[in-house]
């Protein structure tokens, strides 16, 4: 990582701390509901490749690593919970997904490039996956940010 990124990278993690407060205050005044991918197939199926390939590192039930908002003894950053507790839903969806494609290691975390492993589709089951661990307010408020950042 370059050294010039890591006050930039480290203030960001830092603002994502309270998840139940962005999930109350984001865009809290909009009655939208969106509608999550709950498809049974399709979520049981991210799980399976979630446990194939991300559960390493992002923890068996998404929980994340350890000191995940702090850099590791490596110079990289430990691979931050996906269940709604971390910044995963902070991201649009266009972001989890390259994120996911592209991998960290660009940025200074160590997530290889998953794009040419994993389909398009199989990407998406995962992401639908981590995102029904997520309580319904948290998923509401990643909604209607994801909904603006199109």
């Amino acid at each position: 990582m370059k050294w010039y990124l890591v006050p930039v990278v480290s203030i960001l993690l830092v603002g994502c701390g309270s998840d139940e407060d962005h999930a109350k205050n984001a865009g809290a005044s909009s009655i939208v509901r969106a509608q999550r991918n709950t498809d049974e197939a399709t979520v049981q199926r991210g799980l399976q490749l979630y446990r194939q390939n991300c559960a390493s590192c992002h923890g068996s039930e998404g929980q994340g690593a350890p000191n995940w908002q702090q850099v590791g003894p490596d110079g990289k950053w430990p691979a931050p919970p996906l269940n709604g507790s971390g910044h995963a839903w902070h991201h649009p969806q266009n972001a989890l997904v390259r994120t996911i494609k592209r991998g960290t290691q660009g940025i200074g975390g160590n997530m290889p490039a998953w794009g040419s492993k994993l389909s398009d589709s199989e990407i998406e089951a995962i992401i639908a996956w981590f995102q029904s661990r997520w309580p319904d307010e948290l998923y509401q408020a990643w909604a209607r940010m994801d909904a603006q950042s199109r």
